[in-house]
């Protein structure tokens, strides 16, 4: 091979180098911290928004609001926290702008497909043994189904048979698995593809417990997360969130 052959490689291996390194450096990730009751409707709607922004890895991570919260005082890297509970991030803002709400949520007795319980009248049978529920302590959804129990004045009845989830996805799964007779969850879940036609729900009236006011803030005010929450707000958005059982507010104008 010729020596001014072996010189263009190497420079031709230099600036793909280089080029391989500024992508690289171009490329930036979004970690959004959501809370477990929009699994199914973020799908939705990341969708366009991964294909509109190729160059955003986008990464969503599902759980507890309560448990998301303390990870976010304590330093964790998200982006982005969409919290089913509307005051979390209203505690982090350094200023009340940076809050936006996104939907309000509703909860129903869900039971399995072959349960002998009647999801209306599930609460008050002799034969619910075991029911599911996220834990009060740092889940919205939980704090709800506390107030919906108390509200009928079934609570104290009751709590020698709750079986405590994690986040309301864990308690949905929790009934799926048998692990529980029924289950206080979110509709959202109910509704989702994979559990339609599955299970039989009762929807506990909103009047039985304070509203699920979901909101979110941008802990990282970047392009990528403006455009992110833009997404989950626009049109598209808020269809999203309407099938999978949501209440959304009015947008801004």
């Amino acid at each position: 091979m010729a020596l001014s052959s072996i010189k263009y490689d190497k420079q031709f291996l230099v600036l793909l180098l280089l080029v391989t390194s500024c992508a690289r450096r171009q490329a930036s990730t979004l970690t959004v911290a959501a809370a477990a009751d929009l699994q199914f409707a973020l799908n939705q709607i990341a969708e366009p928004f991964r294909a509109s922004h190729p160059g955003v890895d986008l990464r969503i991570v599902s759980g507890s609001s309560g448990n998301f919260y303390n990870q976010i005082r304590n330093g964790a890297p998200f982006d982005v926290f969409l919290s089913a509970d509307v005051n979390y991030p209203r505690r982090l803002a350094t200023r009340p702008d940076a809050v936006f709400t996104y939907a309000v949520g509703r909860i129903v007795l869900w039971v399995p497909p072959q349960s002998a319980l009647d999801p209306a009248n599930a609460l008050r049978d002799p034969r619910l043994h075991h029911l599911a529920v996220a834990n009060p302590e740092h889940a919205p959804y939980g704090r709800a189904a506390e107030s919906a129990l108390r509200a009928l004045g079934l609570y104290d009845t009751l709590k020698p048979k709750l079986v405590l989830g994690e986040n309301i996805a864990q308690t949905f799964q929790f009934v799926q698995a048998r692990a529980a007779d029924a289950g206080i969850v979110a509709l959202s879940l109910a509704l989702a593809p994979q559990v339609r036609g599955e299970g039989r729900y009762w929807e506990v009236p909103q009047s039985l417990y304070p509203p699920i006011e979901q909101g979110g803030i941008l802990l990282h005010d970047t392009p990528a997360a403006r455009d992110f929450r833009d997404a989950l707000l626009s049109d598209s958005g808020r269809r999203a969130l309407t099938e999978f059982g949501f209440s959304v507010p009015e947008p801004v104008r």
